[in-house]
C-alpha cells in the first residue's frame, strides 16, 4: 500500500522560504489531516483475524487461542479497491503547485505533471497568444510570494510572457496586457501593467533563462529576477485578492518550466523572506506599549502575566521565586513600578501540588493514579456534567496506556530471547523471570495507598470500581520462581491481554450505548489496537503516542481551576491565542506585515 499511496499523493510542498509561515504550517496541518484521513479511508476491509470480541468474558482456553493468533499470524494486508479522490481545496487558500490543466488557453500543453508547458498551436494576429494560470492564487496570508520560470526553449521571434492575473483574465493574450494582469516580457524586456503599452524594465531573456517573480503583499510591490539576480520593483500598488502565477507565450516551439518551489531556487528568496521579517520585528520592537494596559507599563505587565501563568500550571515555588526577584529588581530601579508582583497564597500552594500531582500521574501513564488521586482531592470535578467527556477519554486513555505496556513487554521478550543454559533449558533470573514492569502494578498500588492514606474515592463513582489492572495484574512471584524467564514472560503479556480485554468489556459496557458518533468512533479506534500485531506501525499508531497524554492533562487540569473559581486557561495563553486570531484575520485581509510574524517562534520559544 505504502509505494500506491505514496506516488498517488506527494509530499506536501514547502518552499524554504515560507517553512516559518504561520499559513502554510496551518495548511501542513490541514495537509496531514487530510492525509491521515485518506489512509483510514484505505483500510477498506477489516484484518484476517479481526479484534477481539468484547461481549463476553475470554476463558482461558480463549485467551490462549487468541494470545496465539495475535502474536504470530502475518501483517495486516490492506485491499485497496479504490482511492478516495483528493479535494484541491482542502484548507482555505492553498499554494500554487502546478500549471493548470483547465485553466488555460487552447494551443498549450502542459508537460510533467504541470510543471511545464509548451506552445503548439499558431497564431493569425499580432495580440494573439496563448496563457495558462496555477492551480491557486498566491495567498496573502504568506506576506511575499514567489515563483521562478526557465525558458527551456523558444521559436524565432518569440514572445514569452511571466507575471501573474486574476481570474478573469482573457488566456488568449500575453499577460500583461489586460485589466487585473501584471507581467515581464523576454522579447523586449518591457513591464506590462493592465496595458498593452509597456515600459522598459529589465534585460531580455531567452533560452536558459531563468526568470522569477515575486509579490511582497506588505508593501504591495512586485519584481522579477533574471538567473538569481534582482531586477528591482516592477509594480506598485499591488491590491488584488486572488493573483494567480501566469505564463504566456505566441510561437511554436516556445516551452517553459516553472517552480513553485519543490526544488531550489535560482534567487535567494530565503534572504529576502529574512529581512522582511526583520524589518516587521524592528517595528514591533519600537512600537508604543505605554497604554497598553494602565497604569502598568509594558515590564510590569509581562511580569504580571509570567506570574500568574506559572502559578496557574502549578510551578508555585518558581513562581515564589519568580516574583521575589523581579520585586528585588524594582527597588534597584528608580524608572520601575514599585508596586510588588503578587505572591500565590497557602492555598494556591496546597492545589498546586494537587494539580501537579494529578498531571504528572497522566504524563506518565498512571491513568489508575490520576483518577485516585482526582477522586480524593477534588470528587466532584469528574462527576459534573460539563467534564463527562474528559472522564470518558481519561478510561478511554488507560485501555491504551494497557496496550502501550503489553505491546512495550512483547517486543522486549521478542528482542531479547533468553540465553539457553547448559542442559538446553532457559535459566531462572533472581527475580522469577518476570519482567520487572509486570510487577510495577504492586508498586504502584503500595504507593498510592500510602499518599492517600485513609481517603478514597466514593463508593458509586464509575471510577472507583476496582478495574483489572490495579486487583489482577500481578504474577504469583512464588510460582513465576519456579518458571523460566521465558515462560515467566508470556505469563505476564497473557496476563495484560486478557486485563486490557476485561477493561475495554467494562468501556463497551458503560459507554457502548452511548448514541453520540464521537464516542462511539473513540471506542472503534482504541478497540482496533487490538487486531494488529505491532499498532505502534498501523494507522492507529498514533492513539499509542504518549504525546496524547499532554491534552487529556491540560483539560483536566482546567477543570479543576474552574472548580476552583478560576480560569482554566492563564492569561498568558489567551493572549496568545487571541494574538494568533489577530494576525490570521490581518493577514488574510492585507496580507501585511502580520504574514511575517509567528507568535511561537519570534516570542514564546526559548
Amino acid at each position: 500500500m505504502g509505494c500506491a499511496y505514496h506516488d498517488e499523493h506527494p509530499p506536501f510542498l514547502t518552499p524554504s522560504y515560507l517553512r516559518q509561515s504561520r499559513h502554510v504550517q496551518r495548511l501542513q496541518r490541514a495537509w496531514d489531516a487530510h492525509i491521515a484521513e485518506l489512509q483510514e479511508n484505505l483500510q477498506l476491509l477489516p484484518p484476517p483475524s479481526g479484534p477481539p470480541s468484547l461481549s463476553t468474558s475470554p476463558s482461558n482456553a480463549n485467551l490462549s487461542k487468541m494470545h496465539a493468533s495475535h502474536i504470530h499470524r502475518g501483517p495486516v494486508q490492506d485491499v485497496i479497491e479504490r482511492i478516495p479522490p483528493v479535494v484541491d481545496d482542502y484548507a482555505v487558500h492553498p499554494l500554487p503547485t502546478r500549471l493548470s490543466a483547465d485553466d488555460k488557453c487552447q494551443g498549450l500543453e502542459i508537460l510533467a505533471d504541470g510543471g511545464e508547458v509548451r506552445f503548439t498551436g499558431s497564431t493569425k494576429q499580432s495580440e494573439e497568444a496563448a496563457s495558462v494560470r496555477a492551480d491557486h492564487p498566491m495567498p496573502r496570508e504568506c506576506g511575499l510570494y514567489y515563483f521562478e520560470i526557465t525558458v527551456l526553449s523558444r521559436g524565432k521571434d518569440a514572445f514569452i510572457g511571466v507575471g501573474f492575473s486574476g481570474r478573469k483574465v482573457s488566456l488568449n493574450r500575453l499577460p500583461g496586457w489586460d485589466t487585473d494582469s501584471w507581467a515581464y516580457h523576454g522579447d523586449d524586456g518591457f513591464s506590462f501593467a493592465c496595458t498593452a503599452n509597456g515600459k522598459a524594465y529589465g534585460p531580455k531573456f531567452a533560452t536558459q533563462d531563468t526568470v522569477g517573480c515575486g509579490v511582497n503583499f506588505r508593501t504591495g510591490n512586485a519584481f522579477f529576477t533574471k538567473n538569481g539576480v534582482y531586477l528591482g520593483v516592477a509594480f506598485s500598488g499591488i491590491k488584488s485578492q486572488r493573483l494567480y502565477p501566469s505564463v504566456g507565450m505566441k510561437k511554436p516551439n516556445d516551452h517553459v518550466s516553472i517552480n513553485f518551489g519543490r526544488s531550489a531556487f535560482m534567487f535567494d528568496i530565503d534572504r529576502m523572506m529574512e529581512q522582511e521579517r526583520q524589518t516587521v520585528m524592528a517595528d514591533l520592537t519600537t512600537a508604543d506599549l505605554s497604554g497598553l494596559h494602565p497604569p502598568d507599563d509594558a515590564h510590569t505587565l509581562i511580569h504580571n502575566l509570567i506570574g500568574q501563568y506559572l502559578a496557574h500550571e502549578g510551578y508555585i515555588e518558581t513562581a515564589k521565586a519568580f516574583a521575589s526577584d523581579v520585586n528585588a529588581e524594582r527597588q534597584t530601579l528608580p524608572s520601575s513600578s514599585k508596586t510588588p508582583l503578587h505572591l500565590p497564597n497557602a492555598e494556591d500552594d496546597v492545589h498546586a501540588a494537587n494539580r501537579q500531582k494529578i498531571r504528572r500521574a497522566i504524563l506518565n501513564g498512571d491513568i489508575d493514579k490520576a483518577l485516585k488521586f482526582t477522586n480524593c482531592f477534588y470528587p466532584h470535578v469528574l462527576n459534573e456534567s460539563r467534564n463527562k467527556d474528559i472522564h470518558f477519554r481519561l478510561r478511554c486513555r488507560k485501555f491504551i496506556e494497557m496496550m502501550r505496556n503489553y505491546t512495550e513487554l512483547s517486543a522486549a521478550a521478542a528482542a531479547s530471547p533468553p540465553p539457553p543454559s547448559s542442559n538446553g533449558h532457559a535459566d531462572g533470573a533472581d527475580n522469577g523471570g518476570v519482567d520487572i514492569d509486570a510487577s510495577e502494578p504492586i508498586d504502584t498500588q503500595m504507593e498510592l495507598d500510602d499518599q492517600l492514606n485513609r481517603e478514597s474515592a466514593p463508593p458509586n463513582h464509575p471510577s472507583s470500581t476496582t478495574s483489572p489492572s490495579s486487583s489482577s495484574s500481578d504474577i504469583d512471584m512464588d510460582a513465576s520462581q519456579e518458571l523460566s524467564p521465558s515462560k515467566a514472560s508470556l505469563m505476564a503479556q497473557n496476563e495484560l491481554l486478557a486485563q486490557a480485554l476485561a477493561y475495554g468489556q467494562e468501556l463497551q459496557s458503560t459507554f457502548g450505548s452511548d448514541p453520540r458518533p464521537q464516542i462511539k468512533k473513540q471506542l472503534s479506534d482504541i478497540f482496533a489496537i487490538m487486531a494488529y500485531t505491532n499498532p505502534n506501525e498501523s494507522v492507529v499508531g498514533g492513539l499509542m503516542d504518549a504525546k496524547g497524554r499532554v491534552q487529556i492533562a491540560e483539560d483536566l487540569n482546567g477543570a479543576i481551576l474552574v472548580s476552583l473559581g478560576k480560569p482554566s486557561s492563564a492569561a498568558l495563553e489567551k493572549l496568545s491565542a487571541q494574538t494568533e486570531a489577530l494576525l490570521d484575520e490581518a493577514a488574510t485581509r492585507t496580507g501585511g506585515a502580520a504574514a511575517f510574524v509567528n507568535v511561537n517562534r519570534d516570542f514564546l520559544r526559548a
